[in-house]
């Protein structure tokens, strides 16, 4: 009886860590702002307060600094939602930087943060993400970055954490913020001639954060729910084609090769793009067992997190349960 209370209790306990919930959201990741009933449906039922969303990004044009891509918005976009902003910023502009320049870029970003905000009526949030893909050659300057960003915007900085970086830490450095958020997605580049799902191989993730329950930042998760189409020509180049799905190669113009393949037997546009006859097509997304996989990995490496997954779009949101 003993032995079997054992194994019982055991093996609720195994069950308990692989069912953990966790507060969930999404990245709005599109230039203009606006949802459809089934976006808005899900952004609704998300257990989280918070919907992470770009406003801009900074490049470098003619050698100034400038806000490229930002929003617009319709009526559509209503939400009872803190909407975080989060701001793309290319590494290369923290090459040659000086600390005028950091600062001149960080007030600057809290002005602008500040405008659309007051601009489209959205509750005033409390944090500010910065994505960018610092390396060790511009750690330093980045890192100055976000702290001035502090100072000048007043508010809680978090930024994103890919998967290089955990594993490089030494290197990469640790950012100077309260929290990061983990992309667990790119795991290779889909332009590469590979068999793997680029966006998402998990013996590939495994081996990148082996040692994340060591990282010494409160860490939450980006997981992705997107899809896309992989073109490859005569020549092996290739092409990226944006939220395709499985469901887009049963087409009689193309020849199946497997399930997520196909070969294109007749010239024509297809998704808005011409493709030539013998191009190949192949399409990547995410299944919710492997989404599960990964988090039942995470449970075992961290004692909590919360969940955003990349991107709200009504292309892929029936594809999970979240």
């Amino acid at each position: 009886m003993k032995i079997f209370c054992f194994v019982f209790l055991f093996a609720l306990m195994i069950s308990c860590e692989n069912s953990k919930s966790h507060d969930y959201t999404f990245y709005y990741w599109r230039t203009h702002l606006s949802l459809d009933a089934p976006e808005k449906a899900a952004l609704d039922k998300a257990s989280s307060t918070y919907i992470y969303t770009r406003f801009f990004d900074i490049e470098k044009v003619n050698g100034k600094f400038q806000p490229v891509a930002v929003i617009t918005k319709d009526r559509t976009f209503k939400t009872d939602k803190e909407v975080v902003p989060v701001i793309f910023i290319r590494n290369d502009l923290f090459y040659d930087i000086t600390l005028d320049e950091i600062n001149f870029l960080a007030q600057n970003v809290a002005t602008l943060i500040k405008k659309k905000q007051t601009e489209f009526g959205f509750k005033v949030s409390t944090q500010i993400q910065i994505d960018c893909d610092w390396t060790a050659g511009t750690n330093k300057e980045y890192f100055t970055f976000l702290q001035k960003l502090k100072e000048f915007s007043k508010k809680e900085i978090s930024c994103t954490l890919r998967l290089h970086q955990v594993k490089n830490s030494k290197l990469s450095g640790i950012p100077p913020v309260e929290k990061v958020f983990l992309m667990c997605y790119s795991t290779s580049s889909p332009l590469e001639n590979s068999t793997k799902n680029s966006i998402l191989d998990f013996p590939t993730l495994k081996a990148y954060l082996k040692n994340i329950d060591l990282y010494p930042l409160e860490i939450e998760i980006a997981l992705p729910i997107y899809s896309w189409g992989i073109v490859t020509n005569h020549l092996g180049k290739h092409k990226l084609i944006n939220a395709l799905s499985v469901e887009d190669l049963k087409n009689v113009n193309f020849k199946k090769i497997s399930d997520t393949e196909v070969e294109v037997i007749k010239d024509g546009f297809y998704f808005g793009n011409y493709l030539n006859k013998g191009f190949n097509l192949k399409v990547e997304e995410i299944s919710e067992d492997r989404l599960n996989q990964v988090k039942k990995y995470l449970n075992k490496k961290l004692p909590g997190y919360s969940i955003v997954y990349y991107h709200l779009d009504s292309r892929f949101l029936n594809h999970h349960s979240y």
